[in-house]
Formats: structure tokens, C-alpha cells, sequence
């Protein structure tokens, strides 16, 4: 434990969000420790499992504000919140240059417009889970060893409760042991909740998602466990819709074999190809996107009866274009990959229903032919996603599942973070920042992902700033 608990600001979660506010914070001149459950210098973390790509909606996130605030929109189908919106959409620009004055190095990957800022080293273009020593993993600890150097704490203790006094958050009652005993109380001018949401708590998944998460492959370090929100709601905060996550097609032997997540994806096999059941029908609009997709299939009766269904064209073509590619990360991981010279040879290899199989590829094929993809049953979208035909053997069946990377819904607060109540006025002395705050990602059927790192430095450095501004008058 440390010897002090008298702080300016208190933030709860050592993430990038979390380091971000603090380094912010500490910069100009306010007294800051940070409260993080993990242990050691390498400590779990959604931010240390990421891909390290700072990008607002799949664009660069140094592009005009007015056009990000379009593509927000669009990529959320208007759902999100507009302050927030222009909040992230002002910020973005600042932020990465920000992170670079921290120390961090940024590496281009040609002219793919949404990784022009990715964190490096990068990884490696593997399957599996490989995040020591990559972007993420060197940025974090170099904010760790800045908010040091500037007199702030990294103090590696669970937070347990608010502390209130007359309406107002005063600081945080922290760690103790299992009977409760040696608990401390950090009071501060200012408390910033930044614990990474609530997608490692099945009871929570289950509650606000109706998805049973041991159905659902975590995709990330499963550490967000909803203390942000739990507390948060002992003081009245408002809540956005908390039913939708982030995440991707992942195999479904995922389960079982710890290489082939959290790569490859498998969005793209799936979403320029279909996804069928064992009945051998589709059950989504692929053409919505991975994370959409992902979401309808967590939601399902049972959610690990699922196949992405292509042909050699698309295993050829889409299969290798993405960043950590199915074609042949997969393969090389050991993942399931069925292959066959007819659908009929597939079903039988698969179990899946050969008759409806193969009427639910006719009629995809067909209505992809004569352009009447929004009269099948499911409607199939083709933006943004563009279909392909399934015609040209061999055909494969990829068996596929949910992974969930973190939640959408979360805390609400206004555009410098400030935790709201469900009166409609901020929280005086309370904000929130990264995956435990809601009302930006989220649009229809989950597809709204907006970015993770990005808008974690972007919030964390607007709390930052307002708390400073408040405190100095």
C-alpha cells in the first residue's frame, strides 16, 4: 500500500485510458495516483491485448474533424451521441500526437487508410496471442514510467467503493483483505473511473445482454469485471443502452485451442461469404459486419452452431487480405477447416443439413445475380461489406463463434467525461473514460465500433484537462 492518500485525482484502472488521464493530469501539475487491480509491471489488460491501431471508425484518425464526425455517424448508423461524437471527432488529431510526445512510436502499414498510426513494434503477422513486447504492452509501461518520473503512483490495489459527500465523489475506498480488514481511503478532488467495462463478468453479460459468456469466447484479458459501473451507480449515473459489445468471428476452436485467438478474425470469410446454422440456413445480414454478426451470434438458442460458408475464391482472395489473415494463419494454428468438392461432400463432412445447405447457396447465389440480395430472408446487405458468389470449388466450412473484445454500453457522461446522473447534471467530481463509458459505439445490432485506444487517449486527455481547469479556478 502506499504511504499517501491525499491525491488532487484518483484514477481507477491502469489501461491506456487510465495512464492517459493521469499522464495528463500529472502534466500540469496535479497530485495523481492511479489504482489498478493487475499485478506487476506487465498487469492484464484490454490495452495490452489490442492490435495497437489508433483509428476512428476504420479512418485515419487525423482526417478533418467535420469528415470524422461523418464517418461516426455513418459507422453507428446516428446512434451516438453528438457531443461525444464531436468531442472524439476534435480530439483524435491531439491525442496521437500527444502519445508520441509520451514516447510512443508509430509505425504506417502502406496507404491502408485506418492503420496510419499503428503502436510498434507491431506484432507479427501470426495467429494466437502475442502482446509482449508489442506497441501496446512498451506504450504502456513507457506512461507508467512518465507518471513516475512526474510524481504520480501506480498503486497496484483493487478499488472497492466511492466515497460521497453531499452529492459530490471525495475519493476511493481501496483494497483490504478477504475479511475486509486494512481497507484504505484515498481522497481526492477528483475521481476518473477508467476499469475497462464489464465484459469479464458473466452475471452483468447475462443481465444487460442476455448472452451467456460461456458460450462466448472472451477475446480480450476478461480483467473489465464492472467495478466502474457498480460504483458509478451508487451515485445515481446514467447508463446508455448496454446491450451490444465489440468483438469478431473467431473459430470455434477457439475453446479449446489458445492459438488461433485472439487471431485470426474470421470476419471476413463470413461477411463476404455466409454464415449458416446447422440447419444449414442463414440466420444474419453478414453484410453488416463482423462485430454485427458477432453480437447476433452470441444472442443465438445456441451460439456454438455456427459456419462461415466460401468457396475457393474467397478463401483465396478475402481469406488473405486481412491484417492478421485466415489464409493460412488459421491452417498454421491448427484451426478446423473443412473442405470439399461439392456442397453436398461439405454437409456430410460438417453434420450441417445437405438440402437446406444447398438451397440456402442457390438462393444467396441467384439473388446476388440478379441483384435482389434484400428480398432473402434474412435481408442481405451489400455495403459495407460486398458479397461474393459461392460457386468456385473446393467449398469450405469454417466452424466459427462470438468473441467478445469488450462492451459498447457503459457509464454516460458529457464531452469532458463528466459522469452524468439520471437527473441530467454531471456528478460533481466524477468522470469516466474508455470501455467502461457508453453513448459513442453501440449503433444498430452492435455494428458501431468507433476505436478503442483512440477514443481511451482522446477522453482521457479531456478529463484530464477539465479536472486541471476546474481545480485551478
Amino acid at each position: 500500500m502506499s504511504n499517501e492518500t491525499n491525491f488532487d485525482v484518483v484514477i481507477i484502472g491502469g489501461g491506456i485510458a487510465g495512464l492517459a488521464t493521469a499522464n495528463r493530469a500529472a502534466q500540469q501539475g496535479l497530485k495523481v495516483a492511479v489504482l489498478e487491480r493487475g499485478q506487476g509491471p506487465q498487469y492484464l489488460c484490454n490495452s495490452r491485448y489490442s492490435g495497437g491501431v489508433l483509428h476512428i471508425a476504420m479512418h485515419n484518425a487525423k482526417d478533418p474533424p467535420e469528415s470524422l464526425m461523418e464517418v461516426i455517424k455513418t459507422a453507428t448508423n446516428g446512434k451516438a451521441d453528438p457531443e461525444l461524437a464531436r468531442a472524439l471527432a476534435t480530439t483524435a488529431g491531439r491525442a496521437i500526437d500527444w502519445l508520441q510526445s509520451e514516447g510512443a512510436k508509430y509505425i504506417r502499414v502502406g496507404n491502408i487508410v485506418w492503420q496510419q498510426h499503428v503502436l510498434a513494434p507491431p506484432r507479427p503477422i501470426v495467429a494466437g496471442l502475442d502482446w509482449k513486447g508489442r506497441g501496446p504492452d512498451v506504450t504502456l509501461r513507457q506512461l507508467v514510467a512518465n507518471l513516475q518520473k512526474r510524481g504520480g503512483r501506480l498503486i497496484q490495489t483493487p478499488a472497492l467503493s466511492l466515497m460521497e459527500r453531499e452529492g459530490r465523489c471525495v475519493g476511493v475506498e481501496a483494497g483490504g483483505n478477504e475479511e475486509g480488514a486494512n481497507k484504505e481511503q484515498f481522497t481526492a478532488r477528483a475521481v476518473v473511473l477508467a476499469d475497462g467495462g464489464y465484459q469479464g463478468n458473466a452475471a452483468l453479460v447475462r443481465e444487460h445482454m442476455g448472452i451467456d459468456l460461456a458460450k462466448v469466447k472472451t477475446r480480450g484479458a476478461g480483467t473489465g469485471i464492472g467495478d466502474g459501473m457498480r460504483m458509478a451507480r451508487e451515485l445515481d449515473a446514467r447508463f446508455s443502452d448496454l446491450q451490444y459489445f465489440y468483438g469478431h468471428m473467431l473459430s470455434r476452436d477457439a475453446f479449446t485451442n489458445d492459438k488461433v485467438w485472439p487471431y485470426p478474425q474470421l470476419d471476413e470469410l463470413g461477411t463476404v461469404g455466409i454464415v449458416v446454422n446447422d440447419a444449414g440456413e442463414r440466420f444474419v445480414d453478414e453484410g453488416q459486419g463482423g462485430v454485427f454478426v458477432a453480437n447476433t451470434i452470441a444472442r443465438l438458442p445456441n451460439p456454438l452452431s455456427t459456419w462461415a460458408i466460401l468457396d475457393e475464391a474467397i478463401w483465396a482472395g478475402p481469406g488473405r487480405t486481412a491484417r492478421i489473415p485466415a489464409n493460412p494463419q488459421l491452417a498454421n494454428a491448427g484451426g478446423t477447416i473443412i473442405k470439399a468438392a461439392t456442397l453436398a461432400e461439405l454437409a456430410a463432412k460438417t453434420g450441417i443439413a445437405r438440402e437446406p445447405l444447398e438451397r440456402t447457396v442457390a438462393a444467396y447465389n441467384a439473388a446476388l445475380a440478379n441483384n435482389t440480395l434484400a428480398q432473402l430472408a434474412p435481408a442481405r446487405s451489400d455495403q459495407p461489406i460486398k458479397p461474393a458468389v459461392i460457386a468456385k470449388p473446393p467449398y469450405y466450412a469454417v466452424p466459427i463463434c462470438a468473441g467478445m473484445t469488450y462492451t459498447f454500453g457503459g457509464i454516460f457522461t458529457d464531452g469532458d467525461a463528466r459522469v452524468m446522473s439520471t437527473r441530467g447534471a454531471p456528478i460533481e467530481g466524477l468522470y469516466a473514460v474508455g470501455a467502461t463509458t457508453g453513448g459513442l459505439e453501440g449503433g444498430v445490432g452492435g455494428g458501431g465500433y468507433v476505436g478503442g485506444l483512440i477514443k481511451g487517449v482522446s477522453f482521457g486527455m479531456r478529463a484530464a484537462e477539465h479536472i486541471a481547469q476546474t481545480l485551478k479556478g
